[in-house]
């Protein structure tokens, strides 16, 4: 059994994966009810003998859970977020090795977070790092959570994952990044997302872009089925996909609805790696499938049902309509609309009690709707893990390596433009030790340049290449 190991970065990073870590800790206690420390639980915990001062040689590798405590470091260079978990429900999950923390934030400023954090924490990053690293007998992966709009998510966050490309070459980096809405409180969101756009371009194996404006769409649209008790989706007003119940705190926060749905992603894509499956998808092969080119391996996530949750009471969807439902734009963890654009390859990852039968027949169906690059008419990959979301009899996550990334990343370059034709906010960024003007040039022109690969893809769309003449046999 592989391990891996979660870096959440900034207050948005963390605040998704303490959800994580919530939501992941409540499905292994419905599935393992003796409380046996199994190889489902070691993929993301270990298990500490707390009686014990010496934290690595407390640990226990089978028998009775302990202490679980999650293979996680938690970095943030404000107090606030990682103190409220220490208050809180999953203080017992982490420990004070795991956590790095400052007092005064980054202020909105990718140069601060990358440049003077960044070469602060260095060593200790990669001390903690390398300490869950020697706790883990088969590391497989790393997932970093962070958002692209702040200072700390955006400016630290791509320092640690340039770091984890250092120090671990041969491990995994998937990304998960939350980026800012238009209209987004923070001015210089647009620089900030497109200085850490560089970064994941260059440094991540598959990054997952998640959009705020599409989390607080599905959030909204969630409160109003709750509130109307349209076409038979009663959802109950406590559920746990539009409240804070088992958040950071238990205090509810206005994000808390949102972290939920990136939580239930993370969920997702680990269900493979923490339970048994009749076709089981290893955490390497999402990128080894889904990424033909190494710049493009931004992987648009939908989710269905969206409330996976147990005290979330709307009638199940049927198997076939779950599959309909992973291709419509209303599932999309971003603003598109991939059946209008052109797939490079998709993985589709299902749980519960779903057949290869029932997975070969819906891709059957949905394929000639979907237009596929002409060299990769095959490129599915296909995942079934038996252990379906609490409260639910299936669930499915698709991961579309997709064009429809395209406007996403249009929008912040004109965003980005704006700000920058006027030179605005520069001047705090370029008093940052390490922060020079090319940083702004370079990381437009690595944007566009990976948009511009994107328009070479779309516009071969509907092209048909024609078949490489075979090679006759005489006989």
């Amino acid at each position: 059994m592989t391990q891996s190991i979660v870096v959440q970065v900034g207050q948005c990073g963390n605040q998704v994966g303490c959800r994580f870590w919530d939501l992941a800790l409540r499905e292994h206690a419905h599935v393992n009810k003796k409380g046996i420390y199994d190889e489902a639980l070691s993929s993301f915990f270990r298990n500490v003998d707390t009686r014990r001062s010496d934290g690595g040689a407390g640990q226990i590798t089978g028998g009775k859970i302990s202490s679980l405590k999650a293979r996680a470091v938690l970095v943030d260079m404000e107090e606030g977020v990682v103190n409220e978990i220490l208050q809180g429900p999953l203080r017992d999950v982490f420990d004070s090795t795991q956590l790095i923390t400052d007092v005064s934030g980054s202020g909105n400023n990718w140069a601060v977070g990358h440049w003077t954090y960044g070469s602060t924490y260095r060593d200790q990053i990669v001390e903690q790092v390398r300490r869950a690293a020697e706790h883990c007998d088969c590391l497989q992966c790393f997932f970093l959570i962070h958002s692209m709009g702040g200072g700390t998510g955006s400016g630290l966050g791509t320092y640690v994952l340039k770091l984890l490309e250092e120090e671990f070459p041969e491990v995994y980096r998937i990304v998960t990044s939350v980026y800012p809405s238009a209209e987004d409180d923070v001015i210089t969101s647009p620089y900030n997302s497109i200085l850490a756009m560089r970064a994941l371009t260059e440094h991540a194996d598959c990054v997952l872009p998640v959009e705020n404006q599409s989390l607080a769409d599905i959030v909204n649209k969630i409160r109003h089925m709750s509130h109307s008790g349209k076409g038979g989706s009663i959802i109950k007003k406590d559920s746990t996909v539009i409240s804070s119940q088992g958040g950071v705190s238990g205090v509810e926060k206005p994000f808390d609805a949102m972290n939920n749905i990136v939580a239930n992603l993370l969920l997702n894509i680990t269900s493979s790696a923490r339970f048994e499956g009749s076709l089981n998808m290893d955490l390497n092969e999402i990128a080894m499938n889904l990424v033909p080119f190494p710049r493009l391996h931004y992987l648009v996530p939908s989710l269905t049902p969206l409330y996976t949750l147990a005290d979330v009471n709307i009638p199940t969807r049927r198997l076939d309509q779950m599959f309909s439902d992973a291709f419509s734009k209303d599932h999309q963890l971003i603003r598109a609309d991939p059946k209008h654009s052109l797939y490079l390859a998709c993985a589709l990852m299902v749980r519960g009690n779903v057949q290869v039968s029932d997975l070969r027949r819906n891709i059957e169906r949905l394929r000639p709707t979907l237009p596929f690059v002409s060299w990769n008419q095959e490129g599915w990959k296909t995942g079934l893990c038996s252990v379906p979301p609490v409260g639910h009899t299936h669930a499915l996550l698709a991961l579309a390596n997709n064009t429809c990334v395209r406007p996403t990343f249009t929008e912040l370059r004109e965003r980005f433009t704006k700000l920058y034709r006027k030179k605005a906010h520069l001047h705090h960024y370029l008093q940052v030790e390490g922060m020079e003007q090319a940083c702004f040039t370079e990381a437009l022109t690595s944007l566009s340049s990976l948009i511009e690969e994107y328009s070479q893809l779309d516009a071969t769309k509907g092209v048909c290449m024609p078949e490489a003449p075979r090679l006759n046999i005489a006989t």
